[in-house]
This record gives C-alpha cells, structure tokens and sequence, in this order.
C-alpha cells in the first residue's frame, strides 16, 4: 500500500473514535468491529472482508504510540512520510490467531482461499508463526534553531548537539550485567506478547512478564538497571534549506534517536524560528521592501539605489507618475526556493512629504499648485461613495 493511500485514509473514522481517543477506547471499539465484521460471521456479505481488514489495519497503527504519532504527523503536515510496517508496539494483535479460529475450514474465507493468505502481508513487521519481531525503531527528536533574516532567506549549516535513548553503553543494549545474559521470557517464549481470547479470535497485547521485550533479565546491568537503554549525546551538523519562514518545521530523516535490535533510527524535527528584519520582510519566497521617494521623484520619475539581502545594492527606476504603494519586482533578488531557484525582491514605494518648507519651496508648490488646478484627484469620489 503506497504512502499517499494511508494519508488518505482517516483510521478514526473507520474505527468510530475520536482522535483525543484512549488506548481502551480505541481497543473496545475494535473488539466490536471486529466481531461484527468478521468474514467467518458475514459468509453472505462479500463487502465483510474488506471491513474487517480496514478495521484491522486501522487498530494496527492506532494502538501503537509511535506510529499513531507518525500517521497524525504526516496527515497533518500533507506531505511527510508515513512508513507503514514499523515495529509492532504495545496494543498490537496477532493476525495467526484470529485467521487461526475462524469456522468452517479454519478460518477460510468464501471459496475456500484462508484469510491469512489473504491478509497475511497486511502487517509488515510479524513472521508467519505470527510472533512479533523485537527489534523497535528509534524515537523522533526535537530541537530548535533561530535564524537571522539572512540565513532563513538563503539557507546556513548549523550543529545540533542532541541527547537521546540509545542502548546503555555498558550492556550493550541487553540489559543484563557485563558476563551474564537475558534469557527468553518463559510466558511469552521470547515473542513478547500474550494472547487473550475473544470467543473466535484472540487479541495479542505485551506479556506482563516481560514487558514486551521478549526477554528476561535474572541479572540488571547497574547502569541501566535492565532496561538495556541509556542516553547518549551526540552533535551533528545539518543544512537548514534556504527559504525557511518562523515558525516551519524541517524533518531530518533518520538522525533521531537508534533504533534497538537492528531498528531504524527515528528522525530529528528542527523548528526554526526567524528574526525580523528593519527593513526587509518575507512574501513567500519573494524578498520585500518599502522604499521612501520624495514627491518630485514620484512625479517626475528618478533611478533610486536599493539595498538587497546579498549587501549589494541595485539601481530601480521609478516611472514617471509613480503613486505611494506602487510596488515593482526585481528579479532574483529573494530568497532561496526548494527546487534551488531564487525568488525576486518586491519593492514598493512610499511618497514622503517634507513636513517643513522653506520660502523657495512653498512659492514652487504654489505655483505647481496652480499650474494643475484641472486635476482632482478626488474627482468622483463622493458619487461612487453613494453608489456604494
């Protein structure tokens, strides 16, 4: 199933829960579901079967704190990835059983073919005995950077030092002391989950006496007391792309905290925050600029010299005529775009009066004054205001 089908699919809507919902309201939804949509329950309806696997796949990811957290992420920033088949986490089910006790054949579906051919490539990350594998991707993490105008505008390398989960160093991750070993958990024998049974399937959930793990530690290393993690600080540098706005969260891929047992790494969330600038702002990608001209200069026309982000100013004419809020582009004058292109520089103009005038200046206004006595610039303004 491709990634822009699951951000299409909404899993609380097919579960009927809400998305603040619980761990239990999520899982006493779909015991209900699932037994009302039971392929071996509805042999006359041919639509059961594909509900049922809906239903399924949707508990998968909504009982999984990680990835819930992934699928709410990436429905919510329209674009990032969602990688369906991550590792099973607490609250996930085992799809051998329920194919397993299913009427009539075994849990055959109609004509004969069983469900778990059907459905058995559903969850990636499950053996066809059905016993989950242990190894666990590497949680997300999260920092900050603050940027001046400039290095938003353009992109900068910056250096992170970032402290996460990682395995304990001095067991290596196993948990147990330097010259022991864990051994399999008698209860679940090392697949890290129990079953419980609901009248024609069963429902897989972490065993109570490993924790999931799989394994059990006679023998705690001191440093992180059994657990098999510890924390682990670690600086990396990363290129914060040119064209980020304040506020933009950027996804490293896999430079978040190790995975466990041959898991993948998680990912690092950079949230970048962009100070103001006196005088540039941001339209997109497109650099603006207010620039003061004097009234001669709007009427007249005049070449004035704007400054740019790069330090270098340009030369823009101002056309004759020119009225306050006139804006004009220059090209290539903003900033960095994703595909590397740089956007353009959005200079408006802003008429300023002096608000002093000497003798000479007050007698050529004067006469300025009578020499465009025709021209009203309010001219029609009080029949359209009533029109209005």
């Amino acid at each position: 199933m491709s990634t822009k089908d699951y951000l299409e699919k909404d899993y609380y809507k097919v579960l009927g829960v809400s998305k603040t919902a619980t761990k239990d309201e999520i899982r006493s939804s779909y015991r209900k579901l699932a037994r009302e949509n039971h392929p071996d329950a509805n042999r006359d309806d041919p639509k059961a079967e594909d509900r049922f696997k809906e239903i399924s796949e949707a508990y998968n990811v909504l009982s999984d704190e990680n990835r819930r957290k992934e699928y709410d992420e990436a429905r919510s920033m329209f674009g990032g990835s969602y990688r369906p088949g991550g590792g099973t986490g607490p609250g996930g089910f085992d799809m051998s059983d329920i194919f397993g006790q299913g009427g009539g054949g075994g849990g055959g579906a109609p004509g004969g073919e069983r469900l778990s051919d059907i459905f058995g490539g559903l969850f990636g990350n499950r053996s066809r005995s059905g016993q989950a594998t242990r190894s666990r991707r590497g949680a997300d993490i999260e920092t900050e950077t603050t940027l001046n105008f400039r290095e938003a505008a353009d992109g900068v390398t910056r250096s992170f030092q970032l402290t996460s989960e990682a395995p304990c160093v001095t067991c290596k991750g196993t948990g147990a002391r330097v010259g022991s070993a864990p051994r399999m958990c008698p209860k679940c024998s090392g697949t890290g989950h129990e079953n419980t049974n609901l009248g024609g399937f069963s429902l897989s959930e972490p065993c109570s006496e490993c924790k999931g793990r799989g394994l059990v530690v006679d023998d705690p290393c001191p440093t992180c007391t059994g657990s098999g993690r510890g924390k682990s600080t670690r600086t990396i540098q990363t290129r914060i792309p040119g064209g980020v706005s304040d506020g933009q969260r950027i996804r490293i891929k896999a430079k978040g905290a190790p995975g466990e047992n041959g898991g993948p790494a998680g990912d690092l969330y950079i949230v970048v925050h962009v100070k103001d600038h006196p005088v540039f702002g941001r339209n997109g990608d497109n650099v603006t600029i207010t620039v003061p001209v004097s009234f001669p200069e709007a009427a007249l026309g005049a070449d004035v010299r704007v400054p740019t982000l790069s330090g270098f100013p340009v030369t823009v004419k101002v056309p004759p005529g020119t009225q306050n809020g006139r804006t004009l582009r220059v090209r290539g004058k903003g900033a960095t775009r994703k595909d590397g292109t740089i956007g353009d520089m959005l200079v408006t103009f802003e008429v300023k009066v002096p608000q002093a005038l000497n003798d000479d200046a007050r007698e050529a206004l004067e006469k300025f004054r009578a020499a465009t006595s025709d021209y009203d610039p309010r001219d029609g303004l009080e029949a359209r205001a009533k029109g209005a």
